[in-house]
């Protein structure tokens, strides 16, 4: 979606604070002995109150308002009655509909108490490194260059990128084109970005995995190897200038 008028821009804030408000919401109540089922009967509640519609299931009838992912799986967890506990890697993934506009976000932390070191390194350089996809994202700028300052930034830091999971265009729909925009270097890649473009940008940063599978329920990706993965997700707004981030959180009541 190219953002063209007053009424998208208003749209699209809309969409972005609520989904951002119940991302931290969500994350906030991540706590030891607590359900990935109870996390996302709040983030539907929440969706409710502020007019939204879960994208997911709106557009694939996925079993849950939200994705929260635990541990092994990476993206796309149901929710359900795994209980949590100290040291889990939790990624909470809130994407919405409202009066024709969506948007996507994401954020993962770490139950407490915790004293992995290496998990918290982790969640720093996947924060950090979509702080580096979205300072990328200018008007005029080669799209491949994002991910080429990603995948170097998270190698430099020890890490890995999951180079089968990637952010996407959206804005009238939960996935436009670009449909793939990658956390690595891709030289056939010559989208250039144009002033207006709306982007869902994340990365899928991890201990040792670079590729994730479908799980036996038909919705999960999980790495088969053990290892920990961290991802945030933004929806922005490209400009010439500083793009214009939609889900920053603390913009609803």
């Amino acid at each position: 979606m190219i953002v063209r008028t007053e009424e998208e821009w208003q749209g699209l804030r809309e969409i972005g604070a609520i989904v951002a408000h119940v991302r931290d919401a969500l994350i906030a109540q991540v706590r030891e002995g607590i359900t990935t089922l109870e996390l996302d009967k709040l983030g539907g509640e929440l969706l409710a109150k502020h007019g939204a519609e879960s994208a997911p299931i709106k557009m694939y009838d996925f079993p849950g308002h939200t994705c929260i992912s635990i541990n092994e799986t990476v993206a796309h967890g149901i929710p359900g009655d795994r209980v949590l506990k100290a040291g889990d890697i939790v990624n909470v993934d809130v994407s919405a509909y409202k009066n024709g506009f969506y948007a996507d976000t994401g954020a993962t932390t770490i139950v407490q108490p915790d004293s992995s070191p290496i998990k918290q390194r982790l969640i720093e350089t996947a924060a950090h490194v979509v702080d580096i996809s979205i300072k990328k994202a200018r008007a005029g700028a080669k799209l491949n260059s994002i991910g080429a300052a990603v995948y170097r930034e998270t190698r430099k830091r020890g890490f890995y990128i999951v180079q089968n999971l990637t952010g996407h265009g959206i804005g009238r729909s939960l996935h436009e084109e670009p449909e793939h925009i990658v956390s690595y270097y891709d030289p056939d890649e010559k989208a250039i970005l144009q002033e207006g473009q709306v982007l869902a940008l994340e990365s899928f940063v991890s201990t040792r995995a670079e590729y994730v599978e479908q799980g036996d329920d038909g919705w999960a990706l999980q790495t088969d190897d053990g290892s920990f993965v961290a991802q945030f997700e933004h929806t922005v707004v490209v400009t010439k200038d500083k793009p214009v981030i939609l889900t920053l959180g603390g913009q609803l009541e």
